[in-house]
C-alpha cells in the first residue's frame, strides 16, 4: 500500500511541484491551501491530487484536517511543511500584525501540523517530516526580521525533534531553498533580477521548483532513513554553511 503524504501549501509554487513529484513517485498525496479556491480546483483537475482548505495557523483546523485526510486516504506517514507567507517591512516600520501573521503561519503552523501527526507516527514507528525553510532563515535578510526568525526557528525545531523521533523511526529534516523561479519571483523587475539577484548566485540562475521537489522526494524516501536533523541547502551556492 502506498504511503500517504500531506503537503501544506501544496497547490501552488514549490508546494505544487512537491505534491506532483510525490504523486508521480507513487505516494497518495493530499495538498492543503489557505485561500485561493480557483487555483486549488485547477490544480486538482490537472493532477488528480485532492486539495483541502484550512489555515495551518489554527491548531483545531489542523487537527480536523488531518483527521479528514486520514479518513479519506489513510494515516499520514509523510508531512511536508511547505505553507509560508511573507510580510516584509524594515523593522522600524514593521507592525505587530505583520510579525504575528508570519509567526502564526510559518512557525506555529509547523508546530500545529507536526503535532497532529506525531503521535500516529510514533505508534507506527515510521514517519518522514520535511519542513521548507529558506536561505533567509540561515543568513537573515533586510526587511525580513519576521520571516527570517520563523525560518530559523523551523531549523531549530527540526534539529530538536529529530532527536526525539530517531528511535521511533521518524526522520525530521529541512530543505532551505534560495531564490526559486516561482510566480512570486516573476514580480521582480528585470533590472533588479539581472543586476542584483543573479550576480549573488554562483550558478548564475534561479532554482526551479522541481529541484526542491526532488530534494524533498529523497528525504521522504526509504533511502534517506539515516538522514535526520539535517538542513539541505538548495541555493545555487549563494550561501554555504
Amino acid at each position: 500500500m502506498s504511503r500517504v503524504a500531506l503537503v501544506t501549501g501544496g497547490s501552488r509554487g514549490i508546494g505544487a511541484a512537491i505534491s506532483t513529484a510525490l504523486k508521480d513517485a507513487g505516494y497518495k498525496v493530499a495538498a492543503t491551501y489557505a485561500g485561493n479556491d480557483e487555483k486549488a480546483a485547477a490544480f486538482t483537475a490537472e493532477t488528480g491530487i485532492k486539495t483541502y482548505k484550512w489555515n495551518v495557523g489554527d491548531y483545531d483546523a489542523c487537527a480536523a484536517g488531518v483527521k479528514q485526510i486520514t479518513d479519506d486516504l489513510g494515516p499520514v506517514e509523510i508531512l511536508v511543511n511547505n505553507a509560508g507567507i511573507t510580510r516584509d517591512a524594515p523593522f522600524h516600520k514593521m507592525t505587530p500584525q505583520q510579525w504575528h501573521e508570519c509567526i502564526d503561519t510559518n512557525l506555529n503552523g509547523v508546530f500545529n501540523m507536526t503535532h497532529n501527526v506525531w503521535g500516529g507516527m510514533r505508534e507506527r514507528k515510521f514517519g518522514r517530516i520535511v519542513t521548507i525553510s529558506s536561505i533567509n532563515g540561515q543568513k537573515g535578510q533586510f526587511a525580513q526580521a519576521n520571516y527570517a526568525a520563523t525560518k530559523a526557528g523551523d531549523i531549530g525545531f527540526t534539529k530538536s525533534l529529530a532527536q526525539e523521533g530517531a528511535r521511533a523511526g521518524i526522520t525530521v529534516n529541512i530543505v532551505a531553498p534560495g531564490y526559486i523561479n516561482t510566480e512570486m519571483m516573476s514580480t521582480i523587475p528585470e533590472k533588479v533580477m539581472n543586476e542584483v539577484i543573479l550576480p549573488q548566485i554562483p550558478v548564475g540562475r534561479l532554482g526551479e521548483a522541481e529541484e526542491i521537489a526532488r530534494a524533498v522526494k529523497f528525504l521522504v524516501s526509504d533511502d534517506a532513513g539515516f538522514v535526520t536533523g539535517s538542513t539541505l541547502s538548495a541555493n545555487g551556492g549563494q550561501y554555504m554553511s
